[in-house]
């Protein structure tokens, strides 16, 4: 491949900085000054700047050229091809924001994740963003903060460039939303583990090179007993069960993954044995920002194409648009999006500040899913017997972005939380 491709590399948070330009044709590099420019809506600056903007910019002329042309193709294949796009994308540095310069990240704080997946809304649907995460903010934090260099050597810094695919193994058939009652295990032979048991709803899983696989390693009790393993997915004893249909995410693979005596080094244990819940109620928060960051470009373009076609869909010899329900509901909605983005860009400032953002980034994500469900419903209904068809964008977002209520802590765990910190579960009041 000879074309451009713009890494971000800040050197100051001045208000305009230099951009290097990487020539991937020659390998040399030189500076460019570029003015940057607001990607959607206003209220950018609170925690974007320019180099987000110029970030954003970046990623979407990828999306323009190597993905979107492309996405009816994959959905209709039910599949698209993660190396040829985690290759693109690594390639750029975007599945390596937040991660250690040492491992081919650029090692800048969360706000620029968010950045890069409010920009990933853009692609036309829902399952390449949400791949995209599970690479980049639900396989490899844990990886990246607790694990030893020989494993950030052999699964971060490879994921980092695009060379290999992750996958995040916690989900089971009896343990969705519930992490503590995960049933797979890992008994010790030796420095080996060998794990027995599965996993459910393992995105990216038929395409994988590995597993942020989470496993009990010991019989204690379920917050001290789990650990975080770095698993081949071409050891002996893995089974890739199926790729699983689904109502929606049409072009992401979803797999269910059978292990059976799997033998796997100790070694490959993320940080310390006997906490691998923490690490991953850690990384969830971080997967729970990027779900909602992802969400906020198809809401806005759901109900911009609606306006749109109700502005040309005549009933009754006038606009659709003109009616007052019609477009009374559509500032409904753009206010809701508004909000949104408001609790988002908070709690994100927050977040890069070293707050716990727990609370935040669960209400974030509940009101994310909520929200998507709303607009998606309410614009469909504007697009009459078209919006029941498979040629508009509001129905493949809405088949989509159904998931976003489930996945990643269903709305029900997720009023759990908030109910922790104001103190309101019955379990709780007892104590």
């Amino acid at each position: 491949m000879a074309t451009k491709i713009i890494r971000i590399l800040p050197r100051s948070i001045g208000r305009r900085s230099p951009t290097i330009v990487r020539h991937l044709s020659t390998g040399s590099a030189v500076f460019q000054e570029k003015e940057a420019q607001p990607f959607s809506s206003d209220g950018h600056d609170i925690v974007y700047g320019p180099y987000h903007l110029q970030m954003q910019d970046s990623l979407k002329k990828i999306i323009d050229k190597d993905i979107n042309p492309y996405v009816d193709e994959w959905e209709a294949q039910r599949k698209f091809p993660a190396h040829r796009v985690f290759k693109v994308l690594g390639d750029s540095g975007f599945l390596g924001i937040t991660k250690p310069k040492a491992y081919g990240g650029l090692e800048l704080d969360y706000s620029y994740s968010a950045a890069m997946a409010e920009a990933l809304g853009h692609i036309n649907c829902g399952g390449i963003p949400m791949a995209v995460g599970v690479q980049t903010d639900m396989a490899t934090p844990a990886l990246a903060k607790f694990g030893s260099d020989y494993l950030k050597r052999e699964f971060l810094a490879p994921s980092i460039s695009g060379d290999l695919v992750a996958c995040i193994g916690v989900s089971e058939t009896g343990a969705g939303s519930d992490v503590a009652n995960i049933q797979t295990k890992a008994s010790r032979k030796g420095d080996d583990l060998i794990i027995n048991g599965g996993k459910m709803w393992i995105t990216n899983g038929t395409q994988a090179d590995w597993m942020c696989c989470l496993v009990n390693t010991s019989e204690g009790k379920p917050h001290v007993n789990k650990s975080l393993v770095c698993l081949p997915m071409n050891l002996p004893g893995i089974t890739v069960a199926k790729n699983i249909k689904k109502i929606g995410m049409w072009c992401s693979d979803t797999a269910q993954i059978f292990f059976e005596d799997v033998y796997v080094p100790r070694s490959h244990i993320i940080g310390e044995e006997g906490q691998g819940f923490l690490y991953q109620m850690l990384q969830f928060q971080e997967e729970r920002l990027f779900a909602t960051a992802t969400c906020l470009a198809p809401l806005e373009k759901m109900i911009a194409e609606t306006i749109n076609y109700t502005r040309e869909r005549k009933v009754f010899n006038q606009p659709l648009l003109n009616s007052q329900i019609v477009h009374f509901t559509l500032a409904e909605l753009a206010a809701e999006v508004e909000l949104l983005r408001s609790t988002l860009y908070r709690t994100i400032a927050l977040y890069v500040k070293g707050q716990d953002v727990t609370r935040l980034a669960s209400i974030c994500k509940l009101k994310a899913g909520r929200l998507v469900r709303e607009v998606s419903d309410k614009c469909l209904q504007f697009w009459g017997g078209m919006g029941y068809t498979e040629d508009v964008i509001v129905s493949r977002l809405y088949r989509d972005l159904r998931l976003v209520s489930i996945g990643g802590g269903a709305d029900e765990v997720m009023l759990s939380i908030i109910c922790k910190f104001m103190n309101t579960l019955p379990n709780q009041r007892r104590q």
